[in-house]
């Protein structure tokens, strides 16, 4: 995506009370919340995006079927009704195609067969009168389940201060967070790859973090794609309501936006091998790559402060 300005986020309209789209999005809501979806009959979509977290889950990485530890960290799902590739690989590029990915992976929803899951939802009252009033049938498809699911993703976002304040009210905005957004346009250099209404560019970056050949090693885009300069580069994730999403980036390692603030204060991270065995390996050279938009910034603690209040205003 090209450079566009900072902007409002339009948020979409609220469907017409008593219409077909009303009914999908609270039929997307209800599916959203029941624990039918999950193989064991415990784990709801709801399990890893809690409205009261963000729509993440709090967690560095997710737990899910069994109790297994996911590798990710749950992203937020504030704009990602906007986006053109989710997750943080971008292996999905609808919300529909995105709701397969947890309902089968082995260590979340579990799901072995999707028409028994479908079979499922059917049995279970009063779903077929949800989705007669949803679709026009009474009919229950993996299709419909996808779908109501992202029309009830697609109304999540709401406006945020900085909203508000690039809506014309400049009191929406403390003293520092406005100084903060002065940084984040220039000397922290965030809108290089934060911008727009969406404040993501959309692309993926090496930030070096992708721990090659350690405990975390996680080289994110390359396995989507196979392709060797992808190695440890990642999707920029939108900053809607940062604050309110914590812990940060793919695995969920910095509990904090100072943390992630110091991170880039100092350059980004660095993907060093622990020995000659490791640096050998084809994809270290592109594993240590980092972004070039990546350099030591020498903030001031004043000014990482004020970076991290307009981080807040988000």
């Amino acid at each position: 995506m090209d450079f566009v300005e900072l902007a409002p986020m339009v948020l979409p309209d609220p469907p017409a009370p008593g219409s077909a789209q009303a009914a999908r999005v609270a039929l997307g809501e209800q599916l959203f919340k029941d624990p039918v979806l999950s193989d064991s009959g415990h784990i709801a979509c709801e399990s890893c995006h809690n409205r009261r977290l963000g729509w993440s889950d709090g967690l560095p990485r997710s737990f899910g079927h069994g109790r297994a530890e996911g590798r990710r960290n749950a992203p937020s799902l504030y704009a990602a009704s906007t986006r053109d590739a989710l997750f943080w690989d971008g292996r999905a590029a609808s919300l529909e195609e995105q709701a397969i990915g947890p309902l089968t992976a082995p260590e979340e929803m579990a799901v072995r067969d999707l028409e028994e899951m479908v079979a499922r939802v059917e049995a279970k009252a009063p779903y077929l009168t949800l989705f007669g009033e949803a679709f026009g049938e009474e009919e229950v498809t993996l299709d419909a389940i996808t779908q109501a699911l992202a029309s009830f993703e697609r109304q999540l976002d709401r406006q945020s201060d900085l909203d508000r304040f690039l809506s014309g009210k400049p009191d929406a905005l403390s003293d520092p967070a406005v100084q903060g957004l002065h940084l984040f346009r220039t000397k922290a250099r965030c809108a290089n790859c934060h911008f727009g209404p969406t404040l993501s560019d959309g692309r993926f970056h090496n930030l070096g973090l992708s721990y090659f050949g350690r405990r975390f090693e996680d080289l994110g885009r390359y396995e989507v794609t196979g392709v060797s300069e992808d190695a440890g580069r990642f999707l920029t994730p939108s900053l809607r309501h940062v604050a309110r999403s914590a812990p940060y980036m793919h695995n969920g390692l910095f509990p904090s936006l100072s943390g992630v603030v110091a991170l880039y204060n100092g350059g980004g991270g660095a993907s060093h091998a622990r020995d000659e065995k490791t640096s050998d390996r084809p994809l270290f050279g592109a594993a240590k790559t980092s972004s070039p938009h990546l350099r030591p910034l020498a903030l001031s603690q004043d000014e990482r402060a004020a970076l991290v209040a307009f981080l807040n205003a988000l």
